[in-house]
């Protein structure tokens, strides 16, 4: 009997073309598959194959575009320089080389009354002494003036006039008052206008800052001593010489609406010759002063009893506790012959060595220099009229030392 389980050649043959056909299908199958996902997922290659293929360097993207630049702006023209345009040392500040100016009273008080806080200056300063003229007009006695200036140095001493706005003349361009007229108002006889006056020629002398000695003088003034005798006595004294007292008549001047609309007490109140001579610091509180000088103006105007000339100022030195004030006025007048409210007027024929002499030496027990008793009290007198200039400029060799 046959044995029908052992296989024959012939399936043993299809067998292994089953099993060929088996291998190509499924190798076939996986070529499909591989096909599909490369064209489904192109960046998945294999590494091994991208380094070896040459594959080409992409370009660089393309530059960034610049942002368009704004048009240009239109050219600035030129501004034509100022005249004298130069630099402005130290001295074009504190030395000024006129007295002419178009402030108002207001700003020139407030530029005046900036004072420095060092006491050491950083320039050679030499004192100066400020005469301040208050006038009318002309100057009747202008030559003993300039006699009296005459052989000085400049640096010691500068000259500043306040005459009426009305007045047009002028001294002649050789004289030591030419071109020293400062702007002016109108002044009235003891009215408040007068002290505005005087504050007018202290902040034009205080803008100079080589001034240190004030002296107040009018046009009937003269000098009784030559200058280094003056300059001497003004540039070595501790106190300034502002005639002040609270005796006789002044407490008869003082008026109760005073004492019901203002801080000004009859204690405080003075009264005083309006000539004076004071220092640099005394100087700058007047002209910085405003309350004060306000309640005048408001309270003065029109009440023939409050002269401002003759209260203001040593009443103001009085509330302000000025101690270093002589109480006294360097210029002489004569109240022993008064002519009506004002002091007896010399002519021509009471000019003598005698009569100046005489105004050297008043004053007495009270002239005091720095605490002792001096030889000198009055450097100045009033009221001399211009008939007086000849036999003045005959006697100021002999007795006042120059000329």
């Amino acid at each position: 009997m046959k044995d029908t389980s052992k296989p024959t050649r012939a399936s043993r043959s299809v067998g292994k073309l089953l099993y060929v056909v088996h291998m190509f299908l499924f190798v076939s199958l996986g070529f499909v598959l591989g096909m599909a996902s490369i064209s489904k997922f192109p960046n998945m290659i294999y590494t091994p194959f991208v380094a070896s293929l040459p594959f080409p360097t992409p370009p660089p993207p393309p530059p960034t575009p610049s942002p368009p630049r704004p048009p240009p702006l239109p050219a600035t023209p030129l501004l034509p320089a100022p005249r004298n345009l130069g630099r402005m040392g130290l001295m074009d500040l504190l030395a000024p080389s006129g007295v002419i100016h178009n402030m108002t009273d207001e700003e020139l008080f407030w530029r005046a009354s900036m004072a420095p806080k060092g006491h050491r200056t950083p320039y050679h300063r030499v004192p100066k002494i400020a005469f301040l003229f208050l006038v009318r007009g002309e100057l009747p006695l202008r030559p003993l003036w300039e006699k009296f200036f005459a052989g000085n140095d400049q640096e010691l001493y500068s000259i500043y006039v306040h005459p009426d706005p009305s007045y047009t003349g002028s001294p002649p361009r050789d004289s030591v008052f030419y071109g020293r007229m400062i702007p002016s108002k109108e002044t009235k006889w003891g009215h408040v206008s007068l002290v505005e006056a005087e504050s007018r020629l202290l902040a034009s002398a205080l803008l100079d800052h080589s001034n240190e000695r004030f002296v107040l003088l009018s046009e009937a003034c003269i000098p009784v001593y030559n200058f280094s005798t003056v300059y001497a006595f003004l540039a070595g004294s501790a106190t300034s010489f502002v005639d002040s007292y609270g005796n006789g008549d002044c407490r008869a001047r003082y008026d109760r609406f005073f004492a019901e609309r203002t801080n000004i007490t009859i204690e405080h109140w003075r009264k005083g010759a309006q000539w004076f001579e004071m220092d640099r610091a005394l100087a700058l509180e007047v002209v910085g002063d405003e309350p004060y000088i306000q309640m005048f103006r408001d309270f003065c105007v029109g009440r023939w009893r409050c002269l401002t000339d003759e209260h203001y100022l040593p009443t103001l030195l009085n509330l302000l506790g000025w101690a270093r004030n002589a109480n006294r006025s360097l210029t002489y007048a004569d109240w022993k012959r008064p002519q009506g409210m004002h002091p007896h007027t010399h002519d021509g024929a009471e000019v003598t060595e005698e009569l100046l002499n005489r105004i050297r030496e008043d004053g007495g027990n009270r002239c005091f220099y720095n605490g002792a008793r001096a030889g000198i009290c009055s450097l100045f007198a009033r009221k001399f009229s211009p008939d007086t200039l000849q036999p003045l400029l005959r006697l100021a060799p002999k007795v006042m030392g120059f000329g």
